[in-house]
């Protein structure tokens, strides 16, 4: 999943959008209400991006967690994340099946598919794109032989002879 411009700000419910830099702080838009506000540098704003669910082997990116559940849920809709805790733990070993059970809470499961499910109502869920190689472009070699700088020769002239 992409998930660049998509911020949680701490103490904040909901996702964010992010807009612009300003001086002091960043403008972003609440995606469920759409009022547009700042954070300033004083709360802590994280993308979602750069979050990672803790597994027995290596931290696995949020936007990957999303890309299983939208493939477990066949693009959609998962499990309410107001549900039983039992229900959302087996349901979240389902998707990822070697989580680290000691590290993640209940509470991260909650945020997680709180977070699947905003994204999926507001349309937002954008899967990543395989990045094709790219083919260089073939160009033939030129036949005609491009001079090299020529350095300017100074006329001379000739001394005449009186």
């Amino acid at each position: 999943m992409v998930l660049k411009d998509i911020l949680a700000i701490s103490g904040e419910p909901g996702l964010f959008k992010f807009i612009a830099q300003g001086k002091n702080a960043i403008i972003v838009e609440h995606l469920e209400t759409g009022k547009r506000s700042s954070a300033f540098s004083s709360a802590k704003v994280s993308s979602l991006e750069d979050i990672s669910v803790f597994t027995e082997n290596e931290d696995l990116p949020l936007g990957k967690v999303f890309d299983k559940i939208f493939e477990k849920e066949s693009g959609g809709s998962a499990i309410d994340s107001k549900a039983d805790t039992d229900k959302l733990k087996k349901y979240f070993e389902e998707v990822i099946p070697d989580y680290s059970k000691e590290k993640v809470y209940v509470s991260d499961i909650r945020k997680i598919f709180l977070w699947y499910n905003l994204l999926h109502k507001k349309e937002m869920l954008i899967m990543d794109e395989p990045e094709k190689a790219a083919e260089p472009e073939k160009t033939e070699p030129s036949s005609e032989k491009v001079p090299a700088v020529e350095k300017k020769k100074k006329k001379s002239i000739p001394a005449s002879k009186d």
